[in-house]
This record gives C-alpha cells, structure tokens and sequence, in this order.
C-alpha cells in the first residue's frame, strides 16, 4: 500500500474531486441521512431524504446519490477530468438537461443555486464549496488538489424547471502525480479542529433510524454561539467507502425557528443505507471562519 503510483492519465473511472478541507477524526457509527425537520429535506440528492430504511440496499427507494453521472434526463459534463496535483487550477463543469443545452436557472436551496463537494477516494481530503456559473451555464472554481490521485465530485443542485427535485450527480477527476493512497482513518468518538472538539454521540445502523448529536466545545468550554453557514447550524455529509455513496442531511431545526439553540449541540436524524465504513463530516461555523471535523463511522445491522 505504502508504493507510489504513477497517476498520468487515467480515464474517469479512477477519479474524484479536489479539495483540502478537512478536520481529522472518527467514530464508531455510521450515516446516511434523512433530517426529521422537513425545512431541511430539499437539500440531499437523490439520497437524503425519506426515512426508515428507504435507501437500505436491495430496498425499493431511490440509491444514494453522488453514483450516477446522469439522472432524470440531466448530465454532469466534468469538462476538466484530469488536474496536476499541488498546482492551483481551475475546475470546470456543466450541467445539462435531456436536449444536451446547459442549465442556466436553478432552485436557491440554503443560499446557493448549487453545492459543490469534493472528496478524495481515500476520504482523506474533503471540501464543500460553491463555484461560480458563467451566462452560458458554466460552472468554475479554482482549487488545488493537495495531493495526486483519484477524487470524486459532487454536484448536488434543483434544477429550476420541472419538479422540484433535487439531484446529487458525480464524476470522476484524477490528479497527476506521485500516488500514495492512504487507509481510512481508525474510529474515534472525538474529533480535534482548529482549537475546537467535537463529540460524536450515538449509533447508527443499516436501514434503521438512529439521531446523531455532535457537541462543539472550544478550550473545554461548550460553544453556544454557532453562527449559520448556509441557513443551518451544522451540515453533514456521509461518504460510503469504497463507492462514496454520497449522503447529506442537515440538523433537526434551524435558527431562529424559536427551539433550536446555537450549540453547543448540533443533532441529525440519519439512516446507514447499507452495513460498511463511512466517512462522515461535519461543516459548521464559528468565530466568522467555517470548520470542517470529521469522522470514521461503522455502519451495522
């Protein structure tokens, strides 16, 4: 494992997304998510909404979003594949509807036309970002993929026409370099980023219900002053490994919805489509600045 591969250029089967934000941690649980509050049941793809059990595999519900490059008659045309790795970039992509025309109108979900995420195969880098679409239905980001190898991207977007669906499509984006693939980090409940802790308490098992809360303290004091990033308190994303089956809830409630409390707990209601590893992140904002802490999870039965 500890080898170096060569990445020159491989076809898109090998590849993912860039990125360089993330909080090293684990846990022991795993996650696929599916918020109790509705306010928040837009905002996941194709796998983030529905409950008890509706995307446990061999179920009759929609799979787990981030898997398929097409869906519903809509495309993810990735026009930049291959990047050199440790060089800033920029990445550009379209989306385009059944005629093969880009789409230009979207549904505004938590303050953007569309989410843009990036995970490493090995889940060892992850980002959460949004791109900025030209009048000919462009989207483009620069970024730097911190190291080479495989990453996926993920669009996750409601097109402004038709029903109102949400959809989560991937592609695969290789990055040229030296290789060294990583393992996946051991489980841990707890989770050190940027000067603050973050705990992950509960249990999650394979197409059951389970709630997750994840407690921020800062200097062993609990934070309760979480600021909204994109209309939320925390948002979170699971990643399955292996395929990076993509998965993203948001928490039970919202601000200023006159019950939820600005931390120090975050909590999400969420369902494990299958039994595995998972790797699971959590975006939440602080002191002005966006942090990312994330976790290993086990997925059981």
């Amino acid at each position: 494992m500890n080898t170096p591969v060569k990445i020159a250029a491989f076809a898109a089967a090998l590849a993912a997304s860039f990125g360089v934000a993330y909080g090293v941690g684990s846990v022991v649980t795993p996650l696929a998510a599916v918020p109790k509050a509705a306010a928040h049941a837009g905002h996941g793809g194709s796998g983030a909404a529905g409950g008890g059990g509706e995307h446990a595999e061999g179920g009759h519900g929609t799979p787990p979003g981030g898997l398929q490059i097409s869906q519903d008659g809509y495309l993810l045309d990735l026009q930049t594949p291959q990047v050199p790795a440790a060089r800033a970039t920029e990445l550009r992509f379209v989306v385009r509807n059944g005629a093969g025309q880009p789409v230009t109108a979207y549904r505004r979900e938590h303050g953007k036309d569309l989410h843009l995420l990036v995970a490493s195969r090995d889940l060892g880098t992850y980002r959460h970002v949004h791109p900025t679409r030209a009048a000919d239905g462009t989207w483009s980001i620069r970024t730097k993929l911190p190291t080479a190898g495989s990453y996926r991207l993920f669009a996750d977007f409601t097109p402004a026409t038709g029903p109102a669906k949400n959809l989560t499509l991937g592609a695969d984006l290789a990055a040229t370099g030296t290789y060294r693939p990583a393992p996946l980090p051991a489980p841990s409940a707890v989770v050190e980023v940027d000067g603050h802790t973050v705990t992950l308490d509960g249990r999650l098992r394979a197409g059951k219900e389970s709630e997750l809360t994840l407690k921020v303290t800062e200097n062993g004091r609990p934070v309760t002053d979480l600021q909204p990033y994109l209309g939320a308190y925390g948002h979170l994303v699971a990643l399955r490994s292996g395929d990076l089956a993509y998965l993203h809830v948001h928490p039970n409630g919202a601000p200023g919805d006159g019950r939820t409390k600005p931390g120090p707990e975050v909590s999400f209601t969420a369902v494990a489509p299958s039994a595995g590893a998972y790797r699971l992140f959590l975006d939440f904002r602080h002191e002005g600045k966006v942090r990312t802490a994330a976790f290993t999870v086990h997925a059981g039965r």
